[in-house]
């Protein structure tokens, strides 16, 4: 009797327990998730990515806690279409978003997010997604519409009005991602996403920040004066620095935008009050100095690097409040860190600003990320990873299966000490044909070489030694040193291409076989 007795208690010891697991017991062990996503950030203007003049110390924060990515990647440089393959871990032909001016973006369709929202993960999605005005997969959002604001946003909430928030839009975001978090279940996991209009055009700080780096000298960078030798596409672009800068849309000398600039009426009369007397006197300097040409070029390329700098440190600051809350909280220990832009920027090299290329500082983008007990502190991390393998990790990270249609690879096993080898070789592929002259292209990059077809405004090759020019001053797709080397490559491409299914890369090789 006595037994029978333990035996019952035994049974339901057990049958509670097992009660415990399914409502949620066990998910305490799944880790936290938060990624944070700016926007245009350039790794040239990070600390751990060897900046020695911008200040990034939260950024640097999380490299030194774990790991830094040092070849990390995107599939198609630019701002919506690189959300949608970080949500998807889908190529931008299978998500369908392929561009910022024609696509549609089905947020139906399968996301990593809905896996871990069904496994029950609360997730959220935080300022900027660039994906239209609504969202799916997230049992909270409140986004900006398109691209935001930087003064006095508004944000979408769920039930689809706009709310007007009076601030800073990098401080707000933080602001609301803390309020979520404050009012989140705490019995379950969840999954963040801060999403950051920052460090977008038109640069404009915090007005904290505005006089920040007045005082530091930005060096141009060697290839300022880039000539384009031997790259067609690259000499037909419309975003050099001295040449496509705007006076008042970018530099913000109002004089020279007589109706005015919508991102700065939109200040209120105190932030207004603090930008004029920062910029007038800036803007009255200027035309006393009455400069053109190279002096001119070069006098806006300094006020871009201090207005760009600037609004990195309003970007740095809240990312520090992120991390802030969850060492407050007691959440450190058992939540990934993420931090990546959504793509690379230039920083006048080549004498541009903005992305879109394939070329290395558009290609390349920052990437951080911090798991406690798994990624050893100040690793670095050399293997070619990608944007598209951000689902797929994620979902590894909580321990679920991988959907099949998934093309990313999961780099976990990379950063964990479990596989050592990473890809031979990275695809990507831009479409958009329309601001800033850049010809669609797509190609492949291996550790020493890069391979790119241009097509519609240029078509041809380019072909890279990244060994001996990785600055990538020299076309040497003719040069006969390389044309043993070139099918090599084209072979590789053309599996990429049959892995990822790019149908429109198929038909451009095809036409001209």
């Amino acid at each position: 009797m006595f037994d029978n007795c333990i035996n019952f208690k035994l049974i339901g010891i057990a049958f509670l327990l097992s009660l415990g697991i399914k409502n949620g017991y066990s998910q305490k062990k799944q880790p936290n998730i938060v990624i944070i996503i700016s926007d245009d950030h350039s790794y040239q203007t990070i600390g751990a990515y060897g900046s020695k003049l911008v200040k990034t110390p939260n950024i640097d924060r999380i490299a030194n806690e774990g790991v830094t990515f040092k070849k990390a990647y995107v599939t198609n440089s630019i701002c919506g279409p690189s959300r949608a393959v970080i949500l998807t871990g889908k190529y931008s032909h299978i998500n369908g978003f392929k561009d910022n001016e024609t696509s549609h973006f089905d947020h139906s369709q399968d996301m990593f997010v809905k896996h871990l929202k069904a496994d029950g993960y609360q997730t959220a999605w935080i300022g900027k997604q660039h994906l239209g005005n609504r969202t799916e997969g997230f049992t909270y959002y409140t986004i900006l519409p398109e691209q935001g604001d930087y003064y006095n946003p508004e944000f979408i909430k769920m039930d689809g009005t706009k709310e007007k928030t009076e601030g800073y839009v990098t401080n707000i975001i933080e602001d609301k991602a803390e309020d979520w978090l404050d009012q989140r279940d705490q019995s379950k996991p969840f999954c963040l996403v801060i999403g950051h209009k920052a460090t977008h055009r038109t640069w404009i700080p915090d007005t904290a920040d505005f006089a920040l780096y007045d005082n530091v000298k930005f060096p141009l960078p060697p290839t300022f004066y880039d000539d384009y030798q031997s790259r067609k596409a690259a000499g037909l672009q419309e975003m050099e620095v001295g040449r496509d800068l705007i006076m008042g849309y970018d530099l913000k000398m109002l004089s020279y935008s007589p109706k005015g600039e919508s991102m700065i009426n939109r200040m209120n009369p105190a932030q207004r009050a603090k930008f004029d007397a920062h910029y007038q006197p800036i803007e009255a300097d200027l035309k006393a100095r009455n400069l053109s040409g190279k002096a001119l070029a070069e006098w806006k390329y300094e006020r871009y690097m201090r207005d760009y700098a600037s609004t990195v440190a309003s970007l740095d600051r809240n990312i520090g409040r992120t991390l802030n809350y969850l060492d407050k909280h007691n959440l450190n220990k058992n939540t990934v860190v993420i931090y990546l832009s959504d793509q690379g920027f230039y920083m006048g090299e080549h004498g541009w600003f903005d992305k879109r290329w394939m070329y290395e500082e558009s290609f390349r983008t920052p990437m951080v990320m911090r798991y406690p007990g798994v990624v050893k502190p100040k690793s670095i991390n050399e293997n070619m990873v990608l944007n598209l393998d951000i689902a797929p990790t994620m979902l590894d990270i909580a321990g679920l299966a991988i959907p099949k249609a998934m093309q990313g690879e999961s780099f976990l096993p990379l950063i964990n000490g479990k596989a050592k080898k990473g890809r031979d070789a990275i695809f990507y592929h831009y479409y958009e044909n329309g601001e800033h002259a850049v010809s669609p292209h797509f190609g492949i990059r291996t550790k020493k070489y890069k391979l790119i077809r241009f097509y519609k405004r240029v078509e041809g090759w380019e072909l890279y030694d990244l060994e001996k020019d990785p600055r990538e001053l020299h076309n040497v797709y003719d040069d006969k040193t390389y044309q043993a080397l070139i099918p090599k490559l084209k072979t590789r491409l053309d599996q990429l291409i049959e892995q990822y299914k790019d149908t429109d890369a198929r038909k451009i090789l095809d036409q001209n076989k």
